[in-house]
């Protein structure tokens, strides 16, 4: 397999489709005149529970920046409840406060709005990272396997505010559960390049994991 080079840019796609939390709050930059707003997305998931033979539901509440044409577009009459498909890549923000975190958030660089109602969820992403830390296997209380570690996302994105491309670079969690844990576990190395698909979680104090569905190792 043809190795793949570090000082390149990684992919990083993220694909949503759910339901706006609240009326979007569209405000206005300028030096360029650029309109921007943040909204939250949810995205619902079901599985069986096997204690009691029925059926589940999780909610995860997604933040998405928008901004310049994309929100006169799509977000200008959108309201509480319609359903939106959003493609973007994950970003860091930084905030004046120093007490307060913003949550990680997706950056919305394709957005498309339909009436409220309900539809089946979509929470995808695909990326290509570094591994930054070593996998951290244990075993559950309920013999289940699990794998840990941090990834690096190295992203060329175009900044409208600079008008220019950039690169930013965006570390994240992973979390691996069975035989992708053990196959982790087993054969990841340090400094190695991957490519993860899986989906987007959150932790109790809202930090932002990718748990993984598949995952792939490129020889170093």
């Amino acid at each position: 397999m043809k190795n793949i080079s570090a000082a390149s840019p990684h992919m990083c796609a993220v694909t949503l489709l759910g339901n706006l939390v609240a009326k979007p709050d569209i405000r206005y930059r300028t030096n360029p005149v650029v309109a921007i707003t943040e909204i939250t997305l949810a995205t619902h998931s079901k599985w069986l529970d096997k204690k009691t033979n029925q059926y589940k539901e999780w909610t995860s509440f997604h933040h998405v920046k928008v901004e310049g044409q994309l929100v006169e577009q799509a977000l200008l009459h959108a309201n509480k409840g319609d359903i939106i498909l959003i493609h973007g890549y994950l970003n860091n923000i930084k905030t004046k406060s120093e007490i307060s975190e913003h949550p990680p958030i997706v950056h919305a660089n394709f957005i498309q709005g339909f009436k409220k109602g309900y539809t089946e969820s979509i929470n995808q992403i695909h990326c290509s990272a570094k591994l930054i830390t070593p996998p951290q296997k244990v075993l559950t209380e309920h013999n289940k396997i699990f794998c840990s570690a941090n990834i690096v996302i190295d992203q060329q994105i175009y900044s409208p505010e600079k008008q220019d491309w950039i690169m930013i670079k965006v570390e994240r969690p992973i979390h691996a559960w069975g035989k992708q844990a053990q196959y982790f576990a087993d054969h990841a190395q340090l400094n190695q390049e991957l490519m993860v698909e899986g989906k987007l979680s959150y932790a109790s104090n809202k930090s932002q994991f990718i748990e993984v569905n598949k995952l792939h190792l490129f020889n170093i």
